[in-house]
């Protein structure tokens, strides 16, 4: 499970590096081989092991290429999935356009959302951050029963 944020840089050949932490666990359980696409929500990436993408590859498999809906979700996410593989130093390569769905340039935060990464521009997470504590300080955020069920 991956958890906590990492503040990383992109070098100038587009590379982030995996913060050492995570990777001997990246390379027993997907030998560093991982798939990013973008986040269809925010303007950030998803980073995911290979073994759980192929877990959301086959649940997009089951969508209608036929319900608009449903193929365009697959063409977003299927279309914008790259595989990246982890080198021996930790690097790994995101291409233009994730780069560019990201605005990602020099600063760059590596967010552990359990089974996956998340990738923000450094800016773009701190304000995600300062509108999500916001949010929940204000009382915006709807309590659901499965929210207050979680206790801290």
């Amino acid at each position: 499970m991956f958890r906590g944020t990492s503040a990383i840089t992109l070098d100038s050949k587009n590379r982030i590096t995996v913060p050492t932490k995570y990777r001997e666990e990246l390379f027993a359980d997907c030998q560093g081989k991982m798939v990013c696409t973008v986040d269809i929500q925010h303007p950030c990436l998803l980073l995911y092991p290979l073994p759980e993408w192929e877990e959301i590859e086959l649940k997009l498999c089951s969508l209608s290429s036929m319900n608009s809906q449903e193929r365009l979700l697959q063409q977003v996410l299927l279309g914008n999935a790259s595989d990246c593989e982890i080198d021996k130093s930790g690097r790994l390569l995101i291409n233009g356009p994730l780069r560019l769905h990201a605005n990602l340039e020099k600063g760059v935060m590596l967010v552990g959302q359990l089974k996956k990464f998340e990738i923000w521009s450094e800016n773009a997470w701190q304000a995600q951050m300062q509108r999500g504590i916001s949010q929940i300080q204000s009382g915006e955020i709807e309590l659901t029963d499965r929210l207050l069920d979680l206790s801290l």
